[in-house]
């Protein structure tokens, strides 16, 4: 199902008089929070659409300003988990110049 689907289902959108404002809302609110997490539009990781469909929802609904503060730990989460799957931070690489 693509994200304009889901998130119209879960805002009970049942028209689609609104598509392609809230496909550019889908669109937005996917780089931002690819910017945020430093991760690629992912559609197949469930937690990245999460907090696409979440964020999309404060911008639908003119809240997008606290969406940042309410989401930060989930943000901070899928950020750090990027960190840990190609080793580059916590894996105590250093580089000793040898």
């Amino acid at each position: 199902m693509a994200l304009i689907d889901e998130f119209k289902a879960r805002m009970h959108i049942f028209h689609s008089v609104e598509d392609i404002n809230l496909q550019r809302i889908i669109d937005s609110s996917t780089a931002a929070i690819s910017r945020m997490t430093g991760i690629e539009s992912d559609t197949d990781n469930l937690e990245f659409q999460e907090l696409v469909l979440e964020r999309a929802r404060y911008v639908y609904n003119d809240q997008v300003e606290f969406f940042e503060q309410n989401f930060q730990s989930q943000i901070l989460g899928l950020s750090a988990s990027t960190l840990t799957d190609d080793g580059s931070s916590e894996s105590g690489d250093t580089d000793d110049g040898s």
